[in-house]
């Protein structure tokens, strides 16, 4: 499996995990809103690191071109 294709597969996966936290906190935020500000702060960290391997897919694309 190619580099890229890896960190595509790990980007989805990110991603997938970021969209079930969100929508947590969505769901928390009128009965809990210290724990639905727990799931917003996980989320915005992967969101940190599915931005890092954009970057990182765009470097390595870039290499190669």
């Amino acid at each position: 499996m190619k580099k890229s294709s890896k960190i595509k597969a790990h980007q989805k996966l990110l991603l997938s995990k970021y969209k079930l936290l969100m929508e947590e906190a969505y769901n928390l935020r009128q009965t809990d809103s210290a724990q639905s500000d727990i799931s917003e702060y996980k989320a915005l960290k992967l969101l940190h690191r599915i931005n890092k391997l954009k970057y990182l897919n765009r470097e390595h694309l870039q290499v190669f071109a």
